[in-house]
């Protein structure tokens, strides 16, 4: 496995201190055994709150707790419950990046999914498990947009109220889609943690439907149906690699791979302004970190209880990327295919810009949304037409 941004070792690949102080080894995968939903996770990585840990629990019980932690995702439900709903989005191959990294490089487009953003998918799917009376008492989210607009087109579609909490300063472009399907719309100051915490409250106060952005078994099934569409799409698959804020895609993702026992690697990016899941996944335990990134979509600076105790077992890194390499890859996305991809849409792509060894054999990019502000759009734009990027990153 490369790792080339990485500074300390992943869980799954070398030795990692657990609560009691004893390191605990996963053995990286071999390309030729499928891997298994039982790696060891790293004890110290907080755990679902229907799976409890030890400190002191033997390799049997650890391998045990894994597999219970993955059947709380269940993404071939969840596919059943999207069917006709959410869109089969289309995967296309970027010659360009297949010649810098010398892998089949495939883009797996979400960007063009209903609201722009695979988020519908984990929303809709949470949603349609809840329980129809709690459900009918309304929609509780809180989001910096892309999820704001899932649970929205949801309430739409069961006919019931939504009440979203973004941060001050959230994406205008995807706050006025999100009320365009009939949310209320909430700001609040201090990033998606407060609203977090003022959506919680809310839904608390009237119990509502609490819909997590990704912290959720089904939100994160609902999006592991990426991995199972990519499996169809791309024949030969070996490589994924994808965007991270909370970790709901990547996790969903690599729980779906692992379900249908698929040997391929997953890996996460994120911005280095706000590494909160990669400092967390490599040092093991759960981490709180400043976040300030164009990259809107990943500003997230705790990472999940869930989906760190799944990308602890599941995932074969989580790299950084800096805030230029989100800019060149919107815009050779934009030149080469013209495709409107966000900067946190766009972190495959620039994880390969600036890490292209991170691509092995059939290797998938997912796209993950394409709801740009006016001014990021226009920046790209001006970028694109003004050719301001070395070829060689553009071919």
């Amino acid at each position: 496995m490369t790792k080339p941004a990485a500074t300390t070792p992943s869980p799954r690949t070398s030795g990692a201190t657990g609560k009691a102080g004893t390191a605990t080894t996963a053995v990286a995968q071999s390309p030729s055994v499928a891997r298994t939903p039982s790696v060891a996770r790293t004890p110290s990585v907080a755990q679902a709150d229907d799976v409890e840990g030890t400190s002191d629990q033997s390799d049997d019980d650890a391998e045990v707790v894994d597999a219970a932690l993955l059947r709380t995702v269940d993404v071939e439900r969840a596919a059943a419950t999207l069917a006709g709903v959410s869109r089969l989005t289309r995967v296309v191959r970027h010659p360009g990046l297949g010649l810098r990294t010398g892998a089949s490089i495939w883009l797996k487009c979400e960007n063009e999914q209903h609201t722009r953003s695979f988020k519908l998918r984990g929303a809709y799917n949470r949603v349609a498990q809840a329980d129809p009376a709690r459900r009918a008492r309304g929609l509780v989210a809180a989001s910096a947009g892309n999820h704001a607009q899932g649970v929205a087109y949801a309430a739409a579609q069961f006919g019931v109220e939504a009440t979203i909490f973004v941060p001050a300063g959230a994406n205008p472009v995807k706050v006025a889609r999100t009320r365009r399907w009939g949310a209320r719309v909430e700001h609040v100051d201090g990033g998606v943690e407060a609203a977090l915490a003022a959506a919680g409250a809310f839904a608390a106060a009237g119990d509502r439907l609490m819909v997590h952005p990704f912290d959720d078994p089904a939100v994160i099934a609902g999006q592991g149906t990426v991995g199972l569409e990519l499996l169809d799409q791309v024949p030969g698959l070996r490589t994924v690699i994808v965007g991270v804020g909370g970790g709901g895609l990547v996790t969903g993702i690599a729980a779906a791979l692992a379900a249908r026992g698929a040997n391929v690697r997953v890996v996460g990016v994120q911005a280095q302004n706000a590494p909160a899941f990669a400092d967390s996944f490599h040092a093991g335990r759960p981490l709180s970190v400043a976040a300030d990134t164009v990259a809107d979509g990943m500003a997230v600076r705790t990472p999940g209880r869930l989906t760190l105790a799944l990308a602890a077992s599941l995932l074969d890194d989580v790299v950084t990327v800096d805030e230029d390499a989100f800019w060149e890859a919107m815009v050779l996305l934009r030149r080469t295919g013209g495709h409107a991809v966000e900067p946190a849409g766009a972190a495959g792509v620039a994880a390969l810009l600036r890490h292209p060894d991170l691509a092995q054999g059939q290797t998938a990019v997912v796209l993950s949304g394409g709801n740009l502000d006016l001014a990021t759009a226009d920046r790209v734009t001006s970028l694109a037409t003004a050719a301001t990027i070395p070829a060689a990153r553009t071919r």
